[in-house]
């Protein structure tokens, strides 16, 4: 049984971060800002590139823009705090804000695996059902899939920050993290918190378990007719489209098992922290690169924009006569 005799309740927290040393925090301070300004334009980039061109107003860009509008969200969840946290000597939180960004990180992170899982449907229905593919992922259905996605991840994270804020505080409120994610901050809970890390593992399992499947299912089925097509060229094209978000699937469910699917004293803190970087900073900056590098569509759709600007301005400039 753990201490239920609290001689205070914790009103704050103060968040440890990466280093005390003023000169490293200078340096992570400008490597992140860097970070977050390439992640912020690029996941912008895209949106605005799928919403100007109509030949990408179909239902994989559509997922694309929604995923890339979530990436932007999530990364704001966590990195400019974090970036002030760099620059000030006050690294304290409330207990409310703590609790704020624990939701909102959850609720970020959840509804992507689920908006894969639908885009995983998305590539099923597009390789193994082409003739049918407009007629099953029309506009009320893919709205439907995202508004699902939207509700699991706010029941999700609902559920288990609550689990979490619910419990007693009354000892250390140090944050040995950059950020108030669920396992540090379970770390300074009075009482023993076996069942509710049980709790949490087994919920955070069902919510990555259940999209993962339906992605797992899909991709078995797709490279099941990929593998009948008979031209080389064909397997190749029908492959090309669904590569960029198998990679992404792979990054983001992978680490995502990492970090929440094993009791709290599995790695060390150092370790934790550098694959809650990865999953918070690293998935949302690689996303946009992924898909514009491997996607033909969004890098002529950019070539096109990218004209389109030049020529406006070479108008503009005054002709010599």
């Amino acid at each position: 049984m753990g201490d239920q005799n609290c001689t205070h309740s914790v009103t704050e927290f103060v968040i440890l971060g990466f280093s005390n040393n003023p000169d490293t925090n200078l340096i992570l301070f400008v490597v992140f800002l860097c970070i977050y300004i390439v992640t912020v334009l690029g996941n912008i980039l895209i949106i605005i590139v799928i919403y100007v061109d109509l030949t990408l107003h179909t239902p994989m860009y559509f997922f694309l823009r929604n995923l890339s509008f979530l990436d932007l969200c999530y990364t704001s969840v966590t990195l400019p705090k974090m970036l002030a946290n760099l620059l000030s000597e006050n690294k304290n939180i409330s207990f409310s804000s703590c609790a704020v960004q624990m939701f909102f990180f959850l609720f970020f992170g959840i509804t992507e695996c689920f908006l894969l899982a639908s885009m995983a449907y998305d590539r099923y229905n597009a390789i193994c059902s082409p003739l049918r593919y407009t007629a099953i992922m029309n506009k009320r259905v893919c709205i439907q899939l995202t508004g699902g996605s939207w509700i699991c991840g706010t029941l999700v994270a609902m559920g288990h920050t609550t689990s979490v804020f619910t419990l007693p505080f009354c000892g250390s409120n140090v944050i040995n993290h950059f950020f108030c994610d669920i396992q540090p901050v379970l770390k300074l809970v009075c009482w023993n918190t076996y069942w509710i890390e049980i709790q949490i593992i087994v919920g955070a399992a069902f919510a990555l378990m259940m999209p993962l499947f339906l992605s797992l299912v899909s991709y078995i089925c797709i490279i099941s007719t990929i593998l009948r097509i008979r031209s080389t060229e064909g397997r190749r094209r029908a492959f090309s489209t669904c590569s960029s978000h198998l990679i992404v699937v792979t990054l983001c469910y992978g680490t995502a098992f990492i970090i929440y699917v094993r009791p709290k004293s599995s790695y060390g803190m150092g370790v934790d922290k550098l694959f809650s970087l990865f999953y918070s900073v690293g998935i949302a900056l690689l996303n946009p690169i992924i898909y514009s590098f491997r996607s033909k569509e969004v890098k002529d759709a950019l070539r096109k924009i990218a004209m389109k600007i030049f020529l406006k301005e070479s108008n503009n400039f005054p002709s010599v006569t």
